[in-house]
C-alpha cells in the first residue's frame, strides 16, 4: 500500500534488492519514485531499477523504470506509469554498485527508494 518505502534508508555495500510490495489501491496508477542518496564514497556508481510482478516469483526480464546512474548525493526522483501494465501487483527494487580507483574496493552507499501515487503528491501540493 502506498505511500511506502519500496527501500528503506540502509547502508549497502554489494548488489541487491529490496523486499516486495503490494500496490493494493495504486495498482494501475502513475507513481512518483524518489531515489536518496544520503551517503557515498568517491570513485562508485549506483544502479538502481524497480521491477514489476504479478506473482512475487516472475519479475521479468527488464525493469519497468530505471534511475539514470548516480556517483553523488541527493535526492531524484522519476514517474512510473503503471497504466502500461495494469496487471502488475507487486514492485521491487533492485540495485548494483560499482567501485573503481584506490582504496578500498567494495562500494559503499547510503539509500533509500520511496513510492507514492503523483496524484496524491500533487494534491497534497495544492492544499499547501
Amino acid at each position: 500500500m502506498l505511500p511506502s518505502f519500496l527501500v528503506p534508508e540502509q547502508i549497502i555495500r554489494e548488489d541487491g534488492a529490496g523486499p516486495e510490495l503490494e500496490l493494493g489501491a495504486s495498482q494501475g496508477k502513475l507513481l512518483l519514485l524518489t531515489l536518496g542518496i544520503t551517503r557515498i564514497i568517491e570513485q562508485e556508481s549506483l544502479d538502481v531499477s524497480v521491477w514489476g510482478s504479478v506473482d512475487r516469483s516472475n519479475w521479468g526480464t527488464k525493469p519497468l523504470v530505471a534511475f539514470p546512474q548516480k556517483f553523488y548525493c541527493g535526492t531524484y526522483q522519476i514517474l512510473l506509469d503503471l497504466s502500461r501494465t495494469p496487471e502488475v501487483k507487486y514492485l521491487r527494487a533492485q540495485w548494483k554498485v560499482n567501485r573503481w580507483g584506490r582504496g578500498d574496493p567494495k562500494p559503499l552507499f547510503g539509500f533509500y527508494v520511496f513510492a507514492e501515487e503523483a496524484a496524491a503528491r500533487q494534491a497534497t501540493a495544492r492544499t499547501a
